[in-house]
């Protein structure tokens, strides 16, 4: 696996042509965009290149087309294609979805200078910049549900990228962007060539504004028919390139709406839900007594995540979920974008140096020891907080998602279809299901992995002085953080192997006692824990402490999403996006290697268990 590393923003000199501002880069010495006319050479090159304009009007109800990038840039490209897609695209569930790849990106205030340029995209490009990533390497998956457009931003570079894209699907059609070859000769070498190829097929087309002798030698060599019409303004040529069908009868994907059952009401079956209702499919959810009703239903979650190295973000689920999580969530209002004061409990200066390589503003006030913490903090800027009966309700009110208070007891499979029956012997046919049940996965499927039940119990009470800052919470090995503007909430214990629920004083003691560890100053004017409010709960962990998402063994149309542990409410997003794009044959937001550490599959392997880094 290679190692992605740091990502660099874009060095940038600006030159004004005509009163527009036109980006060139200091590293590649080339220009981003045509002084011509940048917008018209795009729509020339790659639209008319790759004849987007007939494609895309002619997509079936719930089809997925799928273009690839070698060169986000300043996603010039990127909001044409999403300008065409507005013009041009059928009233149907039909799905547009891109995947580029930039090893130096734009910072936030660049690209919002290189694309002022543009004034009939600005309503696009305003809502693209307000998901542009963090430079953090890895995948970056922006969503825009009410356009029917995605995208994948793979920031890093196209060498270590391009091998680690895994699809069920084909790539319909190539922008081969960037800067010339003869600038950046590295962005057009075989192993990009060849694995850009690994995700085409037959049918996929090429356009690139280069006809340099080295792209058309490599493609040609790959099989695909190269053509040369006239380029832009004063460019002679310009390079289109197809891959020919070679048989009469073609596979085509049958694109229709699915029925989806999804069992359990907690926030893996809702994330799950809303995956699909956002893509139009139909969602029934059963849950036997309440939605969450079992360990997503504390009134309060954080989005907290601990950070990993930054050379090992781009796979790291902690890092890929957290990032995915805020675009997410924000979308809802569940959610409320709050800092997190982290402590660094090993006194190893660990937290401090990790902080450090993180983008500027991820982290702030990097601290020793100060006179309320006994630790070395750090404060995660971009975390949040989640309120999940909210969330729940909200969820809940797509008219794709469909609530049913049912106990299911059998799972039927055939070749087209999957019977589902509860106690009261209903049998409702559908297309697939998932299991969101947590520790009962292994009774309802008996080749489902055992997860282990971990009792947590968190605390609650009125408090007429809170210590926390505003919109900040505090997290040490438990967390504590403002429930409302009353009330502290702390928590959260954490016994293995138990599946009690009940209310204990003990356990509030032990969250105070947490608390007192890392800030013994912080609980002087708390009440009496005898008057504290409380909830237990049941987490189902993985034997390797890794969410669980994909086919249930010895069934093909029947998937699970579980595992969890104690950061649903972070992991699940991500994990029910992977687990969506999936079965529904799409391009999937993670890398191959972290793919591998989530699906099933890798329990039919025998393996020591690991706890990888956030777990240690």
């Amino acid at each position: 696996m290679h190692v992605f590393g740091q990502i660099e923003h874009a060095q940038l000199d600006w030159q004004c042509v005509d009163g527009i501002d036109i980006p060139c880069s200091r590293q590649f010495g080339d220009v981003y965009f045509s002084k011509a006319n940048g917008l018209l050479e795009t729509r020339h090159v790659f639209l008319q290149g790759n004849e987007l304009n007939t494609r895309l009007s002619e997509l079936s109800d719930h089809q997925y087309f799928c273009v690839g990038e070698t060169g986000f840039g300043t996603g010039l490209n990127i909001l044409a294609l999403w300008q065409l897609w507005r013009e041009v695209r059928p009233q149907n569930h039909s799905h547009l979805h891109v995947v580029s790849v930039e090893k130096y990106p734009l910072s936030h205030s660049d690209l919002i200078r290189a694309l002022n340029a543009w004034p009939e995209l600005q309503p696009l490009a305003k809502q693209l910049i307000a998901q542009y990533p963090q430079p953090i390497s890895g995948c970056h998956r922006l969503c825009f549900p009410q356009e029917r457009f995605s995208l994948d931003l793979w920031l890093g570079d196209a060498t270590d990228i391009f091998p680690v894209i895994t699809s069920n699907t084909p790539i319909d059609a190539w922008f081969l962007d960037g800067f010339a070859p003869s600038c950046n000769p590295e962005l057009w070498q075989e192993n990009i060539l060849k694995h850009m190829i690994r995700l085409s097929n037959q049918g996929t087309t090429f356009a690139s504004f280069s006809v340099a002798g080295v792209l058309k030698r490599g493609l040609q060599a790959h099989g695909i028919q190269i053509t040369r019409p006239r380029g832009f303004g004063h460019k002679r040529e310009m390079l289109k390139g197809i891959w020919p069908h070679t048989t009469t009868s073609q596979h085509h994907a049958q694109f229709a709406q699915k029925d989806i059952a999804i069992i359990g009401a907690g926030i893996a079956g809702l994330t799950t839900a809303w995956a699909f209702a956002q893509r139009g499919h139909h969602v029934r959810i059963f849950e036997k007594t309440a939605p969450i009703c079992g360990g997503s239903g504390n009134p309060l979650a954080l989005i907290n995540p601990k950070i990993c190295p930054i050379e090992q973000a781009h796979e790291h689920l902690m890092v890929s979920s957290w990032q995915y999580a805020q675009n997410y969530y924000s979308a809802f209002k569940a959610f409320s974008l709050i800092a997190v004061e982290q402590n660094d409990l090993k006194h190893s200066g660990e937290l401090h140096k990790i902080a450090q390589n993180y983008p500027h503003n991820t982290f702030t006030q990097l601290t020793l020891a100060h006179q309320n913490s006994l630790y070395p903090t750090a404060t995660l800027m971009h975390a949040g907080a989640v309120r999940p009966h909210v969330l729940k309700d909200e969820i809940l009110a797509h008219p794709n998602i469909q609530l049913c208070i049912a106990d299911i007891c059998e799972i039927q499979e055939n070749e087209q279809s999957v019977m589902v029956i509860d106690q009261q012997k209903n049998r409702i046919q559908v297309d697939h299901v998932i299991s969101c049940v947590a520790t009962a996965s292994h009774e309802l499927f008996t080749a489902h992995p055992k997860l282990k039940p971990i009792r947590g119990q968190v605390s609650w009470f009125k408090t007429n002085t809170s210590p926390l800052k505003p919109q900040t919470a505090l997290s040490y090995g438990g967390y504590m953080a403002q429930l409302d503007p009353t009330q502290l909430i702390i928590g959260a214990s954490f016994q293995p192997q138990r599946t009690d629920t009940e209310i204990l004083l003990e356990d509030h003691a032990h969250n105070l006692t947490l608390l007192n560890q890392a800030y013994p100053n912080y609980s002087q004017h708390f009440p009496s824990i005898s008057t504290w409010q409380g909830r237990s709960a049941i987490r189902a962990q993985s034997p390797d402490y890794f969410p669980i998402v994909g086919k249930i063994k010895e069934y093909t149309r029947v998937y699970t999403l579980s595992g969890l542990g104690s950061k649903g409410f972070l992991f699940a997003p991500l994990c029910a996006e992977v687990l969506a794009a999936e079965i529904n044959g799409e391009v999937l937001p993670i890398p191959k290697s972290l793919y591998n550490k989530l699906t099933t599959q890798r329990f039919n392997k025998k393996k020591k268990a690991k706890k990888p880094y956030y777990q240690h």
